[in-house]
């Protein structure tokens, strides 16, 4: 890496420096499927970087699946087995607070194909909006909707559950523009942020109905994005598998101690010794050698496991930007290791 920083550009190549076969070598265990190679180089496109990240999500002709967040290894490359159905991928890189455009790279059942992500450096000028459009009588999503910015030529359709992303949009205040037949048109003035992500969510009015739009926007932290909380919490959240509460979460309801607010989750209650003291947060729906149905659940702060003391010893309510709860053996994410009896995650400003 050069000393301007680091910075991350896509671009989406087939039978780039691997070849087919090499790519295919690396993962005989893809059989018939296709082959996603990606490979994370420094900005003279030479030197490959280690510990860069890799997210992709993959589509197929009905749904887009979850987020899948893997890091390069030391030779900076990564090489993915498609799923059978899927038909696209999109694609981007983190290092750092650098991150890359999403690519598109379509699927080609039996092929291989290779990406080169190119970390560059300079002053980010994009963000990135990504959103849901729903009915704002009935709450259902709405499929198909055309959201563009203009003056760009990307317009961006949301999903079957009114989702959409528009990448590379530039800083400032921006006209967001949806359309959609048989609802009345929105266009709404958007702020975006460099290198940051804006959440928006759109309730559009079905026409003739008269009824103002519905928009609420929220800026996501970078630190919190590049860790993939946004995306835990979409998808947790979608399955019910774990409670989630962001820094506005925490403001709202000024806990004294961190403890406190995660103890009045539903199943877990605060155990303290005698003198209220080696406080723990326990599972009550299971059990243990510890007491009858009372399970400790184990604490993350910025991912790095926290022992030996309790969970308000090592952060204050006003550092927290996101906590993750998951109560059970199987709600908790890949990205953790698992823990019978739960485990809570804690993200620091």
């Amino acid at each position: 890496m050069t000393g301007r920083g680091p910075r991350a550009v896509l671009v989406a190549l087939l039978g780039f420096g691997a070849g087919a076969g090499d790519l295919a070598a690396q993962d005989p265990d893809c059989d018939d499927r296709a082959v996603l190679g990606a490979v994370v180089l420094d900005e003279s496109g030479a030197v490959p970087v280690p510990n860069a990240t890799v997210i992709v999500r993959w589509t197929d002709t009905e749904r887009v699946r979850r987020p899948v967040r893997e890091d390069v290894g030391s030779g900076g490359r990564l090489v993915l087995c498609a799923p059978r159905d899927a038909r696209q991928a999109t694609l981007w890189a983190e290092f750092g607070d650098a991150s890359s455009e999403e690519s598109v790279v379509v699927i080609v059942a039996g092929a291989s194909h290779e990406v080169e992500l190119t970390l560059r450096s300079g002053p980010v000028r994009t963000g990135r909006l990504i959103g849901e459009v729903r009915d704002a009588l009935t709450d259902d999503p709405v499929v198909a909707a055309a959201v563009s910015v203009p003056g760009r030529m990307e317009v961006a359709e949301t999903n079957r559950r009114g989702r959409f992303v528009l990448s590379g949009v530039p800083v400032g205040m921006q006209e967001l523009a949806v359309r959609h037949l048989g609802y009345a048109p929105l266009s709404h003035m958007v702020e975006i942020s460099r290198g940051l992500t804006t959440e928006v969510d759109i309730g559009l009015v079905p026409d003739p109905v008269e009824m103002e739009p519905l928009v609420a926007t929220a800026l996501r932290l970078r630190r919190l994005e590049v860790k993939g909380f946004y995306e835990r919490k979409y998808w947790g959240e979608l399955a019910g598998t774990g409670t989630f509460f962001t820094a506005d979460d925490v403001d709202r309801r000024r806990p004294v101690l961190i403890s406190h607010m995660i103890a009045d989750e539903s199943g877990i209650r605060l155990e303290c010794g005698l003198r209220r003291t080696a406080c723990r947060l326990v599972n009550t729906r299971l059990s243990s050698g510890f007491t009858p149905d009372a399970c400790p659940l184990s604490y993350y702060v910025d991912g790095m496991p926290a022992r030996g003391a309790a969970l308000d010893e090592f952060v204050k309510p006003v550092e927290i930007a996101g906590i993750e709860v998951y109560k059970g053996l199987a709600s908790g994410p890949a990205e953790f290791p698992v823990s019978r009896c739960g485990i809570i995650v804690v993200w620091t400003k």
